[in-house]
């Protein structure tokens, strides 16, 4: 098995490509240990020490690390990780665990709205930032102002900020007139 790794724009995240299948649908995010419990590849790679976050995508899986670590010093350790938890033949996801479809539900006046701006979230962000090593997710929507939850090397980026304000702002504005703003929302 070679599990191919490429730098994200965070640079606290790294994206490990195993050259398999991770996810058949949707993301999978752990935030922390405790989140890690519902999969057995999660709690592997956060028994490396300064493992502070795993992402899971369709193909790939982000890690994000501490500042006190460096990537030459734990990037082995992970590598090790997926490569031992492919060859167990053990489930990605724990059996009573889902991967999350993304968006959230909202439901009332603007649902017209919301279809629209989940639909260009779908065809337009959510490709452009799996490739980077993230996901954004809608959250709410509320007079005018879109609330966008930020997963994988995203969370924490230093330019998701720009990101947000000049790219997602400026493609949901053009596109939706009701849009005024766009902002993080940490869940």
């Amino acid at each position: 098995m070679f599990i191919q790794t490429e730098s994200t724009p965070n640079p606290a995240t790294l994206k490990f490509l195993p050259g398999q299948t991770v996810l058949d649908a949707g993301t999978a995010d752990f935030p922390s240990v405790e989140a890690a419990e519902k999969s057995p590849l999660a709690k592997r790679i956060f028994d490396v020490n300064g493992v502070t976050g795993v992402f899971f995508g369709n193909d790939f899986v982000t890690v994000t690390k501490s500042d006190d670590v460096q990537w030459d010093h734990i990037k082995p350790a992970i590598l090790g990780a997926v490569m031992e938890h492919y060859q167990s033949g053990q489930a990605v996801m724990g059996a009573d665990a889902n991967a999350e479809a993304g968006h959230a539900e909202h439901t009332g006046e603007d649902a017209e709205i919301v279809d629209q701006i989940k639909d260009l979230l779908d065809s337009r962000v959510r490709p452009a930032v799996a490739q980077d090593g993230g996901d954004i997710t809608f959250h709410g929507f509320d007079r005018g102002i879109v609330y966008l939850h930020m997963q994988g090397a995203c969370a924490g980026c230093p330019s998701s900020t720009i990101t947000l304000k000049m790219g997602i702002e400026n493609l949901l504005r053009h596109y939706i007139p009701e849009v005024i703003e766009v902002r993080p929302v940490a869940v």
